[in-house]
């Protein structure tokens, strides 16, 4: 699992120093992931206690799709330099100083979450701490692999990621037992402790070498949207990003609705969470075999029927399996689109590149959650979900002619 994570200089064979530079690597690796995993922990429990706070500030629905887009305002404007900033100074430092941003979010939505602009301004900082180190893990990720062993690490960094995204939800039960509407205080305090460690852990990570260059010409960046189907790539990873991202606004507030206790609905984010994980887990194997395009063709129409099962009014055993099922749709789009970006952009952009990405899914949880908020003042949460459900399995339409493979 840990080769190739990170790209350094073997030693000759019989060197002592192979073993101990062998060492460093793989704790590195384990440091990494550990880190792909904090992050997401602390986002994914964050996110769903604003918007308990927000209900319980009797905030309309619709206005649950600003605070959902909130995570993703200050992103959108900081994504294309953090790349750079990647490249030019290495990713440990910008993992570093996004570690600290989302320290102070938990800070902010503890002692401000009281109100909605504290709310607001709380879950924009884990936006903007959370690229940093997104992109930073990405960039120490990329390096030095190609195909479908570049699938099978992304593979694993996002199989971090899931994991990350099913241990912050399993926090909710536990502070919340079977209230319908927990106390979000000691979610934003729990989320504040695992946001020190994820500041520790980043010590431990070692960035890949940097590639020396020339200055890149003036909208290098976006110029490589000129390379043939990127653009529409980017727009269907932007949209499965958007849904995951909607499941977690939108399921608690689904749940309050229907009067599902928070225990279960942090229960059903968790399975979400784990089904990505499976497949993740096997994708080089799954890509290998059957190709990347067929694999995220069915992944995005498995999301999709998922997404609108979800929305019906169904037994709650069988809105787990729905969840399950999505989760593993879901959870395909973004490994693949990833790989196959770094395979065609150059080594010393590899950091303009994934932030690239990341804009373009900053994008989407803005205009998405947006747009499709706007529903939920007449249809409720379990629309928004229904038109989360259409607009993922329009995607379909700009995957034709792409080639992923």
């Amino acid at each position: 699992m840990t080769e190739g994570v990170l790209v350094c200089t073997r030693s000759p064979s019989g060197d002592p120093d192979v073993a101990e530079e062998a060492g460093v690597r793989d704790r590195s690796t384990a440091a990494l992931l550990l880190h792909a995993t904090l992050i997401q922990a602390v986002a994914f429990l964050l996110r769903p206690a604003a918007v308990y706070q927000a209900i319980q500030l009797d905030v309309p629905a619709f206005a649950l799709g600003a605070l959902g887009a909130s995570f993703a305002v200050v992103p959108l404007v900081i994504a294309l330099p953090v790349g750079g900033l990647v490249d030019r100074i290495g990713a440990r430092a910008v993992m570093a100083f996004g570690s600290l941003v989302t320290l102070a979010s938990a800070a902010v939505l503890l002692l401000a979450g009281g109100g909605i602009a504290g709310l607001l301004v709380g879950i924009a900082l884990l936006g903007a701490g959370h690229l940093g180190c997104v992109v930073a893990q990405q960039a120490v990720v990329a390096g030095g692999a190609a195909g479908t062993r570049l699938d099978s690490r992304f593979g694993y960094y996002t199989f971090a990621a899931s994991l990350g995204q099913a241990i912050g939800p399993a926090f909710i039960p536990v502070f919340a037992g079977g209230a319908v509407r927990p106390d979000p205080e000691p979610l934003f305090v729990t989320g504040g402790v695992l946001a020190v460690v994820l500041l520790a852990v980043t010590a431990a990570v070692r960035s890949s070498p940097r590639q020396a260059s020339a200055p890149s010409p003036a909208g290098s960046t976006l110029g490589l949207l000129r390379v043939p189907g990127l653009a529409r790539a980017l727009t269907t990873s932007a949209v499965v990003v958007a849904a995951v991202d909607l499941t977690v606004v939108y399921l608690p507030a689904l749940g309050a609705e229907r009067g599902l206790p928070a225990g279960v609905v942090g229960a059903l984010l968790t399975v979400r969470a784990l089904a990505s994980m499976t497949s993740r887990l096997v994708l080089g194997v799954v890509t290998a075999r059957f190709g990347r395009t067929r694999v995220m063709v069915l992944g995005i129409l498995v999301s999709a029927v998922c997404l609108v099962l979800v929305a019906l009014a169904a037994p709650t055993s069988l809105l787990f399996v729905a969840v399950a099922l999505m989760g593993l749709g879901l959870g395909i789009g973004q490994p693949i689109t990833m790989s196959w970006l770094i395979e065609r952009t150059p080594a010393d952009r590899h950091g303009r590149a994934l932030s690239l990405r990341l804009a373009g899914n900053r994008i989407g949880l803005i205009a998405l959650p947006t747009v499709l908020g706007a529903i939920a003042a007449a249809a409720g949460a379990g629309g928004v979900l229904v038109g989360t459900g259409i607009v993922v399995g329009s995607t379909l339409v700009l995957l034709r002619g792409v080639r992923l493979d």
